[in-house]
């Protein structure tokens, strides 16, 4: 096993941890905030995967990009629609 396969697998067990810790604040406070968060740390737990083993795919390539913009997406959603009900 190289060492970049290993810290991949740190990088995508990392994602998915954040992402169940956000899913634990919402149990506790049924916010959709923190469910925005854990859907886009688990998109990029995905982008790791596919970038790690996707052999033929660079950092640009699209499978690797795609999870990526995804989750950033999300997490502007999220903060958008807190905004909104903070203003109401």
């Amino acid at each position: 096993m190289t060492a970049h396969v290993f810290v991949a697998g740190l990088l995508v067990m990392a994602s998915f941890v954040i992402g169940l810790r956000f899913l634990k604040f919402w149990r506790l406070s049924r916010d959709r905030f923190f469910v925005w968060f854990a859907a886009a740390f688990c998109m990029f737990s995905l982008g790791w995967v596919i970038r790690t083993f996707d052999v033929e795919a660079s950092e640009h390539a699209h499978l690797v990009f795609l999870p990526r913009l995804a989750g950033f997406v999300m997490i502007l959603i999220a903060i958008i629609d807190k905004n909104r009900q903070s203003s109401r």
